[in-house]
This record gives structure tokens, sequence and C-alpha cells, in this order.
């Protein structure tokens, strides 16, 4: 501060030199000298102001770098005028890093949190009062299956219309679900939040399919359970007494010449009770599987070693219906799987397109592997009759089965089996031309 002061002590000493000896040079009639010196006062005076206005124009370029966020701008050049020169550039520099840390930072907040919304399962959509959608991130997209959005009414323009409705009248905290076309089951959510004085909703997607299946699969083995606990407990003993009826019959009334007829019409209905209440026992055991399915033992292998082994096992059956069945890998992955239990799913299934098939002229049944951008999978086609729309609603439902020989179990623990593998067995189907199964990993 003191080299500051001594300098402004000799720019007012120049100014003062200057200007002084102008009223008499003028008054002597020396106006050539007095003009010089005035031109020499102004430029004192010039840099007296500019040198005093340094530190107001320091001040000015700091507070202009940290409105624009210019944190490359650093104070040093009048550190020579002394120590409070230094300690107010330094303190001025240690501000703008800091406004340059917490910037840094900030960003840094902003790109894990735009990250994590782009990598979490849940779709997020965020538009303001006018639809203009400012978050979409990558689930969202997959989960309505479109390429891009701009606008909320876009959606008016593809096959979620009734979405867009719905999601214009939610309120915050409001929910309702959703079923898409494409067999999907959301969760969809709204949350409003205030952005300075910017009302925004925020809508959240969640695909609850998956939970919902498990919790279907739970209810129908639950109940399997419970039927086959009553009806066994309620046949076994009238089959038991059935059988010693007619034990009764055939040996302690068999002499009787009388009434003969009557006792072999009585011998015979016994003998078909029994042999009905058997077969309702059978009948209710066969499900036992359903509810008793092993955890899978999980084994990692191609799919091209695990379509090769079916297409051993298949071929011989197909040629037996006069029908054609091709195995094509188009990308040969990895699955891991209990092979076993994979295997009979999909020998199931082709068992099915084979009798899908009938009697046609040309049957056609192809098993094929590829893979997706997020799943992978195998898919067994027909060219069958195709399967009503009412039955396809209906077609994974255990006891369901639209064949006139048949439990309706197959495709139900089919399911049951994809869904221990964290995946799912889908299908798609027109009548007249024939029906899809997917399994997807």
């Amino acid at each position: 501060m003191k080299k500051f002061s001594i300098q402004i002590f000799f720019r007012i000493l120049f100014l003062a030199f200057f200007l002084c000896p102008i009223p008499f040079m003028y008054q002597s009639g020396n106006v050539a000298m007095a003009i010089v010196f005035l031109l020499a006062a102004v430029i004192s005076g010039f840099s007296l102001y500019n040198y005093a206005s340094s530190v107001n124009k320091k001040l000015i370029r700091f507070f202009e770098s940290i409105q624009y966020s210019d944190f490359t701008v650093k104070f040093s050049s009048d550190n020579k005028l002394g120590k409070s020169f230094q300690d107010l550039n330094l303190e001025m520099n240690q501000v703008i890093e800091a406004f340059k840390s917490a910037r840094a930072e900030k960003e840094a907040n902003i790109h894990f949190l735009n990250t994590m919304v782009q990598h979490i399962d849940v779709g997020i959509i965020c538009y303001d009062a006018h639809g203009q959608i400012e978050v979409l991130n990558n689930a969202a997209i997959r989960l309505l299956d479109v390429y891009r959005l701009r606008r909320l009414d876009e959606l008016l323009n593809t096959e979620h219309a009734t979405l867009y409705d719905e999601m214009r009248k939610l309120n915050s905290g409001n929910r309702f679900m959703y079923r898409a076309k494409n067999g999907l089951q959301l969760s969809v959510n709204a949350t409003k939040v205030n952005l300075r004085g910017r009302a925004v909703k925020i809508i959240s997607l969640q695909n609850i399919r998956s939970e919902l299946q498990a919790q279907e699969l739970d209810a129908w083995q639950n109940l399997t359970k419970v039927l086959r606990h009553e009806i066994m407990n309620s046949i076994a003993p009238i089959v038991s007494l059935v059988g010693t009826m007619r034990d009764i019959v055939q040996e302690d009334l068999k002499g009787e010449v009388e009434n003969q007829e009557a006792i072999e019409d009585l011998s015979e209905a016994l003998k078909t009770i029994e042999s009905r209440g058997k077969g309702v026992m059978n009948f209710v055991n066969a499900y036992r599987d359903f509810t008793t399915l092993p955890k899978p033992v999980f084994k990692e292998m191609p799919v091209s070693d695990i379509l090769g082994r079916i297409e051993t096992l298949v071929k011989a059956d197909a040629k037996e219906r006069s029908s054609n069945v091709s195995f094509k890998v188009e990308s040969d992955f990895n699955v891991l799987c209990d092979i076993d239990q994979i295997e009979m799913v999909i020998i199931n299934l082709v068992k099915n397109a084979f009798e899908a098939i009938g009697t046609k002229e040309r049957g056609d049944v192809s098993v094929r592997a590829y893979q997706g951008p997020k799943l992978r999978f195998i898919e067994v086609k027909d060219n069958g009759t195709g399967i009503v729309p009412e039955a396809l609603e209906k077609i994974f439902i255990p006891f369901y089965t639209t064949k006139k020989t048949g439990q309706g179990i197959g495709l139900s623990l089919s399911k049951q089996i994809l869904q221990m593998h964290q995946g799912d067995l889908t299908v798609k189907s027109e009548l007249g031309t024939g029906t899809v199964f997917r399994l997807e990993f």
C-alpha cells in the first residue's frame, strides 16, 4: 500500500507542477508555453485517474469472471505495488478457484445423476407445462419402443395414445396401470416439482410384468396344492371303500343265484367307480411337478450345442410325421441355464408345433437362436393352424388346454422354468398362418 501511496503522491505532485505555472505564463503573454503545460497537466491527470481507478477495474474484471464463469483469469500483475495488493490478488484468486471447484463438482454431480438416470431400469420422462420433454432416459425409450420424443404429444402418433391421455390427467402422487400392446405391464407414477417457479412433471414407468407373473404363478401353485390335498383326501378313502365293497360282492354274494344279475351290475358299477376314482387320483398327481419343480442347476453352454442335441432327438419324430424341422444359429452365444430343463422346454414346444401342424400337406417347424440389443432368444416357429385369440390369452394358465388329450400343464411348466432362469416365454400366433414361441434370456 505504501508504494501505491507514493505513486499517487508523485502523480499529484506532477499534476500540481504543470497546473500552477499556467496562470502566470498566460498573464505574461507566453500562451504557447501555457498550452504545453496545460497538455502536460491533462496527461498527468489522466495518468492519475487511470492509476487510482485500477483497483475498480480489477474488481470489475473479478466480478465479470464470476458472472460469466471465466475461471481462467488470474490477478498478479500489480503485486509489486505492495503487500495489500498481493493479499487482495491472493484472495481474489482463491475465490475464483473456489467457484471453479464448486462448478466442477456441480458438473460432476449432474453427469453422475444423468448417467444413473440413463442406466436404471425404470423409465423416466420429465416434461414442462407446455409438454416439452426435458429428460427421457434409455429405459423409457426401450419400454415405449420409440426412437426419441421431443414433445409429449408425439405419443399420439404411436400406439401409446392412451398412455398420453392418462399421463396428462395424472396428479402428483397418483399412479395407474398401463398395458402396452407388446405385452408389457407398466406401473406409471407421477410427481410434480417446482424448479425456480417453473412447473415440471416427472413420470416413472416401471415394468412389473415379471412381478405379476411371479405372483400369478405363486397363486396357481398354492391353489394347486390346496386342490390336490383336498381332492386326494376325499377321493382316496372312497376308492379304498369301493374296492372293499367290490371284494365283498365278488366273494360273499357271488353264490346268490336269485340276484345274480343285480350282483353283476353292482360289481361292474363298483369297478367303474374304483377305476374313475383312481383316474382322478392319477390326474391330480400329475400336477405334483407343477408345484415341486426342482431349482435349476446352472451351467454355461453354447446355444449351438443345446440345439444340436435337441436336433438329434426330434429329427426322427419329424420324419414320422412327414414334417420338416430346421435349426439355425444366427449368433452363437452362451446360455447360463439348467440344460436339461431348457431342453425339455424346447422339445415340448417342438412337439406342440408338430401337433399344431396336424395333417397339413407341408409342415415346417423352425428353431432359431439369435441375439438382440438387450436379450437373447431361442424361437420355435410353425406353420400350423394358429391359436384363436381367446385361447392365446389363457395358454399359459395351468390346467388350460386346447387339445382333446392333455392335462394343460406343459406350457405352464415351460413358462415357470423360464421365469426361474430370469427370463420369459412369450407367444405370438395368427390363425391360418402359424405360431411363434420365444424363449427370452
